[in-house]
This record gives structure tokens, C-alpha cells and sequence, in this order.
């Protein structure tokens, strides 16, 4: 009886796979791609509300609040260049 469970387990996962009903997670390509979007839009967010935070205290707007922005994208972009330097499989 115990083969015959053990069939009947395997053409259920068999059935779920081929119907698209099993819940698979995201391959690591996609979970690469959805970090790199996170620091495109991180990078520079962050940096811009830190150099606005800065001018507020400081009073040199808006010097202070591009510089960041810039930084925020440049260290983006870093960041972006060690993600595709790891392999998606």
C-alpha cells in the first residue's frame, strides 16, 4: 500500500506542476532584478531625503540635497554592479 501512496503523491505533484498550480518561489534571476529596481529607487530616495534633511539644518538648499542625490545614485549603481556580478542559475 505504501507504493502505491507514494505513486499516487508523485502524479499529484506531477499534475500540479504541469497545471501551474503548485506555488513555486521566485527563481533568483527575478529575485536579482527586483533588487536592483529596489536600489535604482532606494539609492537615490534615501540620498535626497538626507540632503534635504542637511539644507533644512544647514540652510544651503538645494547644494546639499543634489549632492546626496547624486551620492545615493552612485552608490546605487555600486551596488548594482556586485549584484550582476553574482551568478542567477
Amino acid at each position: 500500500m505504501t507504493e502505491l501512496g507514494a505513486r499516487l503523491k508523485a502524479a499529484k505533484q506531477t499534475e500540479k506542476i504541469r497545471t501551474g498550480t503548485l506555488r513555486q518561489g521566485p527563481d533568483k534571476g527575478y529575485r536579482q532584478g527586483s533588487r536592483v529596481l529596489a536600489e535604482l529607487i532606494a539609492g537615490p530616495v534615501g540620498g535626497g531625503l538626507i540632503g534635504w534633511l542637511f539644507d533644512s539644518w544647514f540652510g544651503t538648499s538645494p547644494w546639499l540635497l543634489l549632492v546626496f542625490v547624486f551620492l545615493g545614485f552612485a552608490a546605487a549603481i555600486w551596488n548594482i554592479v556586485k549584484i550582476s556580478g553574482q551568478r542567477a542559475e
